[in-house]
């Protein structure tokens, strides 16, 4: 495929001497997996899981280093996924501890893994973040009137292939949802992956419909219930529990990335670890390769996965 689009540029170089974006990316997009690989430490399914990040052999933060931006104009991001489509186990980038690598929730202790409603399993698209965005907790959205709830912006990609834990997707913009969560704005971003068959298809939320029918209603029902087999009360959402369109989702990505840049240039008076281990300027704090090394080398060696309770197969039915 890769020797394709080569030979298809080559040719548009050739003939015209403009390189078509689409192809562009497409060939970037083909190298991405090998630009960034992952480190696993400790053991999958318990608490001292870790999975730290390299590029070009040096250590770094997926939530610091990894760029934002793929192609500011096009709307194209990278995106860390940190939990592929029908998996369970809740996995995130750990934003209070250095290098933030990702790691599984804890809740009581305990590793956390989140309920099937039914007719759901786990998450129904590959779940991650936007690296470089944060959502401000000490600011009060205009749109939803509630604070940001401190942690990257998610997005879920809806491309066909189910995606690698912990792999970076560069991925198209196609719009986003307000969802309230525990009186928190938590925009959950709709993105698909720029190398999906359907990806040139899609330009915006009103085509989701169109090529994935039935796939943004699923998502606000499974955001909305998700959380009562636990206990508490169903979702709620912003902006009237509308979709919004590209445009509206890229101003709301650029202000979480305003806010990153804010946070990281001076992160006074909070606990999140906001040291980049690149020599960028921007950074108030840095860790060097050689104490990046020794905080990865203090996690335990990988070991066994552990075992999944049975009981986190469980189908919940929710009444309406």
């Amino acid at each position: 495929m890769l020797s394709i689009l080569k030979r298809c540029l080559l040719l548009k170089v050739r003939t015209s001497g403009r390189v078509p974006f689409a192809v562009r990316v497409l060939v970037d997009a083909s190298t991405m997996s090998s630009v960034y690989e992952t480190v696993a430490r400790g053991n999958m399914y318990s608490p001292n899981y870790r999975l730290f990040y390299k590029k070009n052999n040096q250590f770094i933060s997926p939530w610091h280093d990894i760029p934002l931006f793929v192609d500011e104009n096009a709307k194209i991001y990278n995106m860390i996924v940190e939990n592929p489509r029908w998996t369970n186990a809740k996995m995130e980038i750990a934003t209070t501890e250095p290098m933030n690598p990702v790691k599984q929730d804890l809740k009581k202790g305990k590793v956390r893994f989140i309920d099937n409603c039914f007719p759901y399993h786990g998450y129904i698209w590959n779940y991650g973040a936007l690296p470089q965005t944060w959502e401000n907790p000490f600011n009060i959205n205009s749109h939803t009137s509630a604070n940001g709830d401190n942690d990257p912006i998610d997005a879920c990609e809806i491309g066909q292939r189910v995606a690698r834990r912990g792999e970076v997707l560069q991925v198209k913009l196609l719009g986003l949802i307000a969802l309230i969560d525990e009186g928190e704005t938590d925009w959950k971003l709709i993105v698909i992956d720029i190398r999906d068959p359907l990806a040139s298809k899609l330009h915006d939320i009103t085509d989701v419909d169109i090529h994935h029918p039935g796939l943004l209603q699923a998502t606000k029902e499974w955001l909305k219930i998700y959380k009562i087999p636990t206990g508490k009360p169903a979702n709620k959402f912003g902006l009237n529990g509308m979709y919004q369109n590209k445009d509206f989702a890229a101003n709301v990505i650029a202000e979480t990335h305003e806010f990153w840049k804010k946070l990281t240039a001076k992160p006074e008076n909070t606990e999140l670890c906001c040291s980049t281990c690149t020599d960028d300027s921007h950074f108030m704090n840095k860790i060097t390769q050689e104490e990046a090394t020794k905080i990865v080398a203090s996690t335990p060696d990988p070991g066994e996965v552990e075992p999944i309770d049975p009981i986190v197969d469980t189908w919940h039915y929710i009444s309406a």
